[in-house]
């Protein structure tokens, strides 16, 4: 069964019915969960992990890093290639993994963390650059999110660079 909509009468029959079948305690709204902060307004709700991003920032050291307007460069000429340099496989995995991770809330970057998640078993120095240049591009973005709009719940907005 899910509820949805505002009717509190039918939430409290769920919740006593929940109580009554496990042991369970409620928390109020929903604020945090996941990495993932959740802000509600008369608007909607927004979705973000801006403290994900900080928290990302400051574990590569990148806190006080030149920022970049977009995640990554037009033409990009990644691939796999005899003459590239290698770099450190474990750490290039861990932190496209927690790209990966943030993409649910930021669809701003999820093309380039596709590009770069193509390279996770040979993944170079060229590689991990482009991974440094979408930690660059959040430093300007930290407060990025999805918005779910309470009154045009009918409309789809896209976008997309013809370049």
């Amino acid at each position: 069964m899910i509820v949805t909509g505002d009717d509190q009468a039918e939430m409290q029959n769920l919740q006593k019915y929940l109580a009554s079948e496990f042991k369970m305690k409620s928390l109020g709204d929903l604020k945090y969960f996941l990495e993932i902060e959740v802000a509600r307004s008369k608007h909607g709700i927004f979705l973000s992990q801006r403290k994900y991003v900080l928290d990302l920032l400051a574990e590569t050291r990148m806190l006080d890093c030149k920022p970049i307007d977009t995640p990554s460069e037009q033409n990009h000429k990644l691939g796999l290639y005899l003459d590239q340099v290698p770099t450190d496989k474990e750490r290039y995995q861990r932190l496209v993994g927690k790209l990966i991770y943030l993409a649910h809330t930021r669809s701003d970057i999820a093309y380039a963390i596709s590009v770069v998640s193509q390279f996770m078993h040979f993944p170079s120095e060229d590689h991990m650059g482009t991974v440094m240049r979408i930690l660059r591009y959040l430093k300007v973005t930290p407060d990025k999110g999805l918005m779910f709009s309470k009154y045009d719940h009918t409309n789809v907005e896209g976008y997309t660079d013809a370049d």
